[in-house]
């Protein structure tokens, strides 16, 4: 079954052991990213690879500086730290995945909200969503320089990708243009809550369920010390069996979408992925991590070489699967 076709019902299934699931030992590729323009048909050999089997797969020596990354992580903990009814200033808006919510995600395959608190940056959409300098000093100056990092990143790898599709080599980076008032990446600042007199039942529940991205590629960035990602490949979500993503300094944990999936005419695979809580004998403090989606501008048209799906928008693709997993609503 492909990510694609990921209904209510499949996701809706009951897991194994504890409501979590078997654990399993999978191969997650590291990939060295040095010296990439002469390295890049190597590279671009082993990203196909990962992102063809698993889905997942980190990237080392990918030139964001690690003190800026250490810093995005500092403003991110000042953003959140923020009165709720300072943040309240800054929703999330329909229609433009910016902005703050708090326990608003309900996935299907839990029926409940994740626990956590997260705030989009969408770079056309953020006029009135930013906070003042008084409020928060710098903020915006960081996140967008942040912002800007990741993209070129996320740029380098799907320029690898283009290549193993055919496509020209800058195909997929015209069709992420910043500059452009359809641009909708994202870059998402995520709060996961933490356990507090935490009850029994409270083990039971997920920081946020299982689910695929519907974007072409996610670069995340997670904290040292601060764990609970967890992946299993789409064909093999009847085993619940799922690998758990360690956070290490100076990676970058990449994942394929359900958007670049279906580009690829299915040959590039979407991976299911989690954030359990923690464990009774672990660490019950906050999780935080910065989470990079590249999502092709809403008028890039998607077909794959091999023209297996109709083409259609990405402002269409997003909609066709937000409705199809949270019963019709739109962004």
């Amino acid at each position: 079954m492909s990510a694609n076709s990921y209904g209510l019902a499949e996701l809706n299934k009951e897991t194994t052991v504890g409501g979590e699931g078997l654990e399993a030992e999978r191969e997650i590729r590291q990939i060295d990213m040095s010296d990439f323009e002469n390295r890049k048909a190597e590279i671009a050999d082993q990203l196909w690879e990962a992102a063809t089997t698993v889905g997942f797969f980190q990237l080392v020596n990918h030139g964001i500086p690690q003190e800026q990354i250490d810093e995005a992580f500092e403003y991110e903990a000042r953003f959140f730290d923020l009165p709720a009814e300072v943040k309240g200033k800054y929703p999330l808006l329909k229609g433009t995945n910016s902005g703050w919510e708090y326990k608003a995600q309900v996935r299907p395959s839990t029926g409940t909200a994740d626990q956590k608190e997260s705030y989009q940056i969408t770079l056309p959409r953020m006029s009135v969503l930013w906070p003042s300098e008084e409020e928060l000093p710098d903020f915006k100056e960081k996140m967008l320089a942040f912002e800007r990092t990741n993209w070129e990143l996320g740029m380098k790898v799907l320029s690898c990708f283009a290549l193993k599709l055919g496509f020209p080599e800058d195909f997929f980076t015209t069709l992420h243009e910043p500059s452009s008032k359809e641009y909708q990446s994202t870059l998402r600042l995520l709060h996961y809550l933490p356990l507090v007199d935490p009850k029994p039942e409270d083990y039971k529940a997920w920081r946020a369920g299982a689910h695929t991205d519907y974007d072409c590629l996610t670069l995340l960035h997670q904290r040292p010390g601060q764990g609970g990602l967890q992946v299993c490949p789409g064909h093999e979500y009847e085993s619940q069996t799922w690998t758990s993503i360690p956070p290490l300094p100076g990676v970058v944990t990449c994942n394929i979408g359900d958007m670049l999936m279906r580009w690829s005419d299915d040959k590039l695979k979407s991976t299911l992925h989690r954030v359990r809580m923690p464990r009774p004998d672990e660490p019950h403090g906050p999780r935080y991590s910065l989470a990079f989606f590249c999502q092709a501008n809403c008028d890039a048209m998607i077909q794959g070489p091999e023209k297996k799906y109709e083409p259609m928008t990405a402002h269409d693709y997003l909609q066709m699967r937000i409705a199809a997993n949270f019963g019709g609503k739109t962004m």
